[in-house]
């Protein structure tokens, strides 16, 4: 038996041996402490008529004197005891003999809160001694990772090449340090991965003990930090304790913001249990005793909260991004993914990517999963691009909801505000290529219009960001060619957020506005708190700002009405195309436009395709103009 049985045994005895004794007192107290006679005697006395009175419970007998002593005395089965007292003129009074249970009961009621108290205190206590053992990771947990279950190596990680060559070195060092200790190289001591969440910084931990030939242990930052002082600094301690007896191995620490956030800013102050955690950390990371062949990679969304002691060269001497995948990456991720499902040729991974920017690893493997139910859902046996569009549109915008019964008023001026959106961008030679329109609710959105960008875009210039809000205001500028003013609807209210974020961006941030001119007015960011920064603009400067985001505004308002009254034949045709078939790819509203029909093409039979992303050409176009988002465009009302 081990230790924590044996104690269990001996607290459960203690507690035995505390309610017999008090059962024996208990005991004793009905027959000692008072004059105690034979039961001979006892009925000498009765008849003498020296005895007042009795008070008879069970056998027990206690008796009081004319004189007012009183004796105890225990009684044999005599049937004719009751008679024989009375016939003495002796007072009887019987006491029910469970009323002693119910005083062993109300003792253990009056002492059960006192005995749970000692209880928890005690079950405490030994958490807080026992607290290195109950971190419960070890050697065996790193042999079940390189061991058991299906191993992930680099082969499986995509999109993030950079990361992987970074990691790929310790990797190497890992398993022959000779090759770089003989320049005089050194093992680094921690690497850091920072990026949004979803972009794989797991999976590459996981990677890597694939790859390398080392224990691996793995934990998370919200493990070491109890309520009791000292526990996260004992479990520090023991996981280091541990990687050094199985040195050379990793130790993944996933979410360590959770433990190593500044200092000094907690309610508790200089003896907040997290803070005494970290200083532990610190400490065997880089303290008086080496840690030689002990590489700690940690992974955090916020290394802006990190304290600065943990990110210095010789704790963490590596800080390794890992961003969202580019057009490229996230075709790799795609796949990947892809290689775990049925599909047909119509998928093509190049066109997803392309629909996905701002997409992190984790989102794309959820939407190639999404497809698949899809194609089981509708009893297909494969995916095809259908249903990859299908789940492309849940993710970003939610279920299609059919389910609503939409007027024929309420369809005609969704298609007239998403045709405005389409045509507007048609025209707009610098904008995105048309992938598709549709008047079917999702989400929030009675309609949208989405649009690829052939690459991904990091910057955008003037002329972009000024056509972006022509395109955002079509749809209401649609709505009041075709309906009137009076009769326009809240539904551009997104489009309008969307057209002054862009705007009041250009004035503030980018400098785009001669009148205000190149003069950095827009938030720093938030403090370590989570809290806006004051703002240092002037009220005069921030009068002159909202004038100047109104002007431009107006501007793309005005450019978008020129364009849909030039080409209002377009916007019925487009419109009534909508409400016809409620959605339409770019390849179909080329052929629309070009005046041939939807159903005669073979280009028709499968629409979303490398030739579904069109643009009307420049010469065509009323005026040279300005273009729409640097990354996807979905304009939705």
């Amino acid at each position: 038996m081990n230790n924590q049985g044996r104690s269990i045994l001996a607290w459960a005895a203690l507690f035995v041996f505390v309610i017999l004794l008090f059962n024996v007192f208990q005991s004793d107290g009905l027959l000692g402490g008072r004059n105690n006679i034979t039961f001979s005697d006892f009925l000498t006395r009765v008849d003498e008529k020296t005895v007042n009175s009795v008070k008879i419970q069970g056998r027990v007998i206690e008796g009081t004197s004319n004189d007012g002593s009183t004796f105890n005395t225990y009684a044999p089965d005599y049937p004719d005891l009751v008679n024989r007292l009375t016939s003495n003129d002796v007072n009887i009074e019987v006491v029910p003999l469970e009323t002693r249970m119910n005083t062993f009961l109300g003792f253990l009621i009056s002492w059960f809160p006192m005995l749970l108290l000692i209880g928890v205190w005690f079950f405490f206590m030994r958490q807080m001694h026992g607290g290195g053992k109950a971190m419960g990771f070890g050697k065996s947990k790193a042999r079940l990772l390189s061991d058991k279950g299906p191993k992930i190596t680099f082969k499986d990680v995509a999109g993030i090449d950079e990361a992987k060559e970074e990691l790929t070195e310790i990797v190497d060092f890992l398993r022959d340090p000779s090759k770089f200790q003989k320049l005089g190289g050194k093992i680094p001591k921690g690497c850091l991965l920072i990026g949004p969440p979803g972009t794989g910084k797991t999976l590459l931990a996981k990677a890597i003990a694939g790859e390398a030939n080392v224990p691996f242990f793995s934990i998370s930052g919200s493990d070491f930090v109890e309520m009791f002082v000292g526990v996260g600094a004992s479990r520090v301690r023991d996981m280091f304790e541990q990687g050094k007896r199985n040195a050379p191995c990793i130790i993944f620490i996933d979410e360590i913001d959770a433990v190593g956030r500044h200092r000094g800013i907690g309610m508790g102050g200089g003896n907040d249990e997290r803070e005494q955690t970290l200083n532990q950390m610190l400490v065997e990371m880089d303290g008086f005793e080496a840690n030689e062949g002990v590489v700690i990679i940690a992974a955090t969304n916020r290394p802006d909260v990190l304290d600065r002691a943990l990110l210095r060269p010789g704790r963490f001497d590596r800080q390794i991004a890992v961003a969202n995948p580019d057009i490229n990456g996230r075709e790799q991720i795609l796949k990947v993914h892809l290689k775990k499902i049925k599909y047909n040729s119509t998928v093509l991974a190049r066109i997803i990517a392309r629909g996905t920017p701002g997409f992190s690893g984790a989102e794309l493997a959820n939407l190639v999963n999404e497809s698949a139910l899809i194609a089981a859902r509708l009893g297909k046996k494969e995916v095809d691009m259908h249903d990859m569009e299908e789940a492309k549109d849940k993710v970003l915008m939610g279920v299609a909801r059919r389910s609503i019964a939409m007027s024929e008023k309420e369809k005609r001026l969704t298609a007239y505000h998403e045709g405005g959106h389409a045509l507007v961008g048609l025209y707009c030679p610098a904008a995105s290529p048309i992938h598709k329109a549709t008047i079917i609710p999702r989400g929030n959105a009675l309609g949208m219009v989405q649009r690829l960008p052939e690459t991904d875009e990091y910057s955008q210039n003037c002329e972009q960001m000024e056509s972006s809000i022509a395109v955002y205001m079509a749809g209401r500028v649609a709505e009041e060619i075709i309906f009137g003013r009076n009769k326009v609807t809240s539904g551009a209210s997104s489009d309008i957020k969307g057209a002054t974020n862009i705007a009041r961006a250009m004035v503030t941030k980018a400098g785009l506005s001669d009148l205000i001119g190149p003069i950095f007015h827009g938030s720093s960011g938030d403090d370590m708190y989570g809290r806006q920064p004051n703002n240092e603009t002037s009220e005069a400067t921030a009068e002159l700002i909202d004038a100047e985001v109104k002007r431009i505004i107006t501007q793309g308002y005005e450019f978008a009405k020129d364009i849909l009254t030039k080409h209002i034949d377009q916007l019925h045709t487009l419109a009534n195309a909508l409400i016809e078939y409620e959605t339409l790819s770019g390849q179909q509203i080329k052929n629309l436009l070009s005046g041939r029909a939807l159903d005669s093409e073979e280009e028709n039979k499968f629409p979303f395709n490398d030739s579904s992303t069109i643009k009307i050409d420049k010469e065509k176009s009323p005026e040279k103009t300005k273009t729409t988002k640097a990354k996807k465009e979905n304009s939705a009302s």
